[in-house]
Parts: structure tokens; sequence; C-alpha cells
């Protein structure tokens, strides 16, 4: 009987989890807004072949710079449509958005738990390494870090998911200096468990609350830095739609197309804007103090 009990406990933690998540879902508008956009942007991404009416890259040399039934939100000076170009850059922005912030997380926090957990000279080097790249703005460093080894998928993701890792180090470390002080990591010592087990099995779901939220606000950041990335000609490369490289193309036809800096620039708002309400919400869903 007292082994069911045990096991009962951390269960009916989880479904308390779960179940503040749903509650304030259903009272927060703005996260409800921004599921639903965030969700309409991915289902775009991902079906982005059936649903844009043209290829991305396909001139119509006589619908330059033109709005029609055919082109619904006009056209480029190449005769391109805006509309599946919007789409396809869908996929890289929320690509490069999603996979650099996993890379970072995966990486800064497993520094940031190391050196919070074991301190000493270990937690000095790598928070020494944390606190230089800290002095620098991160869209610097990834700026450098493409100027470096050059612009293409691959470079912009590792570039970015570089920049970001300072801070979640910082979270992880901050969250485990307090949590390697409870009863229950004594405790686990005092059976003979190992660091590993330790840092992995019961410091790092605790820490995972905040580095969730710090993770959907580095989301809208690495979608905002790709984008600028792409709009200073450091972006994936010139023959693949980006948001950034859209904006950057239609420049100096602003002023007689006026769609060619609205619907890409509303396509970053909307997604950044979506991804921070979301972060809004999981920040007061998981607020252990105001579950209290």
């Amino acid at each position: 009987m007292e082994q069911s009990t045990t096991l009962e406990k951390p269960v009916s933690a989880h479904r308390r989890r779960e179940n503040r998540l749903l509650a304030t879902l259903a009272k927060d508008k703005k996260a409800q807004f921004g599921l639903i956009v965030l969700g309409l942007f991915i289902f775009g991404a991902i079906f982005a072949p059936w649903l844009a009416p043209n290829d991305p890259n396909e001139m119509t040399l006589d619908m330059m710079v033109n709005i029609s039934g055919t082109h619904p939100l006009g056209t480029d000076d190449l005769g391109r449509d805006l509309l599946s170009r919007i789409l396809y850059g869908t996929r890289i922005s929320l690509l490069i958005g999603f996979s650099t912030v996993i890379i970072a997380l995966v990486v800064g926090v497993s520094l940031g738990i190391t050196a919070g957990y074991f301190g000493g000279r270990l937690d000095f080097i790598i928070m020494r390494y944390i606190d230089l790249q800290w002095a620098f703005p991160n869209f610097i460093i990834a700026v450098y870090l493409v100027a470096v080894f050059g612009t293409g998928l691959f470079n912009i993701i590792a570039a970015i998911s570089l920049a970001f890792i300072d801070d979640f180090a910082r979270v992880a470390r901050s969250m485990t200096l307090s949590i390697r002080e409870e009863q229950y990591i004594d405790a686990a010592r005092t059976l003979g468990f190992s660091d590993f087990r330790i840092l992995f099995g019961h410091i790092l779901p605790n820490t995972m609350p905040p580095i969730i939220v710090q993770a959907t606000v580095s989301v809208s950041y690495a979608i905002l830095g790709e984008a600028s990335l792409s709009f200073l000609g450091l972006g994936v490369s010139a023959d693949t739609p980006t948001w950034g490289l859209i904006l950057a193309d239609g420049r100096g036809f602003i002023s007689q197309a006026w769609w060619l800096g609205v619907f890409p620039g509303l396509a970053i708002m909307l997604v950044v804007l979506s991804i921070n309400f979301i972060g809004d919400w999981l920040r007061d869903a998981l607020d252990v103090r105001q579950a209290m």
C-alpha cells in the first residue's frame, strides 16, 4: 500500500500542473489567439507546396509589381507571387526559430546545471565564458559568426544557437543553485545516487518551467534575428525565400508597391506576437508562487 501511495504523488503533481495550464489558458484570450495564429502558420509551413498558388521563384514578367486575382497579395519586382514566397518563407523562419532554440537550450542548460551543481573551478570556467558572451549583443555575435563561416541554413542555425547559449545557461545555473540545497537532493546523495542521476533526474525537471518561458522568448528573437540577417544579405541564400529577404528585395519598391513591405512585415509581427502571448501564458501557468 505504501508503494502505491509513493507512486501516486508525482502523477498527481503532474496532473495539477496540466490542470493549471488548461485553467489559465481558458481565461487567457491572448494565449488562445497566439496558439491559433501560430498553429495556422505551422500548418501553412507544413503544407506550403499544396497551399501556395505558384512556385515561389517563378517569374511572371507581365505581372511585375502588381496585384490581381491570381496574385491576391501581389507580386514583387520580378513577378514572383508574394503569397507563395511568404508561405515558403514561413518554413525557413519557423525551422530556424525552433531548431536554434532547441540546440541552445540543450547546450546552455547542460552548462548551467553543471556549473551550478558542481561549483568550484568548473563553475568559474563555465561562467567566465558565459560572462564573456553576455558582454556582446546576441545579434552582433550572430552577424560575426555568419561573416566568418559564411551564409547557408546550417551556418545560420549554428550562429543563432551559439548566440543564445548564455541566456539558457544563466537561467539554469540560477535555478540549480537553489535546488541543490533542497532536502530531497541531500536525501538522494545519502541514498548513493550518482551525480548524473541527480542532475538529470531531479534537478533538471525542476528547472524546466523558467527555461520553457525563456525558450518562447528566444524563439521570437531567433525569428527576428533570421529576418534581420536575411535583410542584410547574410541569410540562407539568395534563391531561398525568407521573410527578411522578401523585405530586402522589396525595399526599393515600397513607394509604388506597399504590399512588399506590409505583408511580410505583418507575418513576422503576427508570429512573434503570438509566441510572446504563449510565453506570457506559460510564465503565469508555471509560476509556483501563483499556484500556491
